[in-house]
């Protein structure tokens, strides 16, 4: 039986999403982030590209919590990420989550619907720049789920996200 959880985030997903879904246009400003692969909707040659403005137009979701990388706790605001997958119609389990570093996380879907992970756009208030760990930052409610507070969680708060692969199963 799926959890209430689960549920809302379906029943979003169909009732909701599905318009935000259709209603993918193409960038007009800057790419800020690609996503790829076990996708339906896409914009731009098989892929979903999304400028500053389009990641605004999601629904936009705050989080008050303490990072290991800065003093005391910043409030980080973006859209959640299960929102952005139902926005290109996710049919993955698994995403691997690219910056522009090169970095590379692999973060299970599960997390984006049992928990408010949010792509950061902001800190405080002042949008992310590359030189402040931007433009966009995976942000897991640490201090809201204090048992997130590990290693495993913090490998996944991808900094500088550029690119989210959606995969149907994980990779070895």
């Amino acid at each position: 039986m799926l959890g209430w959880r689960w549920g809302c985030v379906l029943l979003w997903a169909w009732f909701g999403g599905m318009s935000l879904a259709q209603a993918l246009e193409v960038p007009s400003g800057p790419v800020l982030l690609k996503v790829t692969g076990a996708i339906e909707i896409t914009n731009v040659g098989g892929e979903a590209r999304f400028d500053r403005a389009m990641l605004e137009a999601l629904p936009q979701h705050e989080t008050r919590t303490h990072l290991p990388w800065y003093d005391g706790s910043s409030v980080y605001r973006g859209p959640l990420l299960r929102d952005l997958l139902s926005a290109v119609g996710s049919t993955g389990s698994q995403l691997r989550v690219s910056a522009l570093n090169d970095y590379v996380s692999e973060i299970p879907v599960s997390d984006a619907l049992e928990h408010d992970v949010i792509l950061a756009m902001s800190r405080d208030g002042v949008p992310m720049r590359v030189r402040d760990q931007g433009p966009l930052f995976v942000i897991y409610p640490f201090d809201d789920f204090p048992e997130l507070y590990t290693e495993v969680y913090l490998h996944r708060s991808v900094w500088q996200v550029s690119t989210i692969d959606v995969r149907r199963s994980p990779r070895p």
